[in-house]
């Protein structure tokens, strides 16, 4: 759970830095990663939530 969480991290970082550049420069490509970036912290808080949840019935 702990790399799940890493990884979290690291693609919420991924997220902000192009999701600044799109607002803040217009760069369109930063804003298609940002949105990739999305879908996978999407799908890493989902199995964070289900981890989570398992660990917790133990």
């Amino acid at each position: 759970m702990k790399e799940l969480v890493e990884k979290l991290k690291e693609n919420f970082e991924a997220f902000a830095k192009d999701a600044t550049a799109q607002i803040e420069n217009g760069n369109k490509a930063a804003g298609t990663r940002a949105r990739k970036a999305s879908l996978e912290i999407e799908k890493a808080l989902k199995e964070f939530r289900k981890k989570s949840i398992e660990a917790s019935k133990n």
